[in-house]
């Protein structure tokens, strides 16, 4: 990985960044690394449809696997008595 002091970066930032490489460029201060530049890359466009035919779905995803009521009677919907 290539290293460069903060100055000498300073100078010379937006050719470096036209030259980046995939392992990126290390800045310098007084001899200590204190950043890393690498190129960004834009994967989005991947993430969909990228887990096709990888996952399999097994059973019903809807449901909880436990009855349970939900009548109309037990909610008082049709009760007479309207208060």
């Amino acid at each position: 990985m290539k290293t460069i002091g903060a100055a000498k970066f300073k100078e010379q930032c937006l050719p470096l960044m036209d030259q980046l490489d995939h392992e990126g460029l290390v800045i310098t201060k007084r001899g200590k690394p204190v950043a890393r530049l690498i190129r960004y890359e834009n994967n989005c466009g991947h993430l969909i449809g990228s887990m096709k035919d990888e996952i399999e779905i097994l059973g019903d995803i809807f449901s909880t696997g436990i009855r349970w009521e939900a009548e109309g009677d037990d909610w008082g919907a049709n009760d007479d008595d309207q208060s």
